[in-house]
């Protein structure tokens, strides 16, 4: 992932942000998928298998589809966020290498 605006130490702000952001919509994602799959459950249990066709048949199938979407979506935001969190420590170690090679830059600098 590459921002090409801005200096580093905002680029790595602004990853932080958008991390951040990510974090909880993959938590909200992850807490649907979970829900969904308890509605799902209950439905199951409560509706007698005799009914359990035709359009409600149907709705249960779609209900279980759309929890495993859900799921499959949170894990894939799980994966996302392992790797912008990456970028962002690559991107902080850089800036704090980048600062040290500036300071030993002006301190031969000012000896010359």
């Amino acid at each position: 992932m590459h921002i090409p605006t801005g200096d580093t130490a905002t680029q790595v702000a602004s990853l932080n942000k958008i991390l951040e952001r990510n974090t909880f919509i993959e938590e909200a994602v992850s807490q649907s998928a979970s829900e969904m799959l308890l509605i799902n459950t209950v439905l199951k249990q409560e509706i007698p298998k005799v009914f359990q066709t035709g359009d409600v048949g149907q709705a249960l199938q779609q209900s279980d589809a759309l929890e495993g979407k859900l799921t499959q979506t949170a894990q894939n935001l799980a994966q996302i966020n392992q790797t912008l969190s990456e970028e962002v420590k690559h991107r902080a170690d850089l800036e704090q290498e980048l600062a040290a090679t500036k300071a030993a830059l002006e301190q031969a600098q000012s000896k010359s």
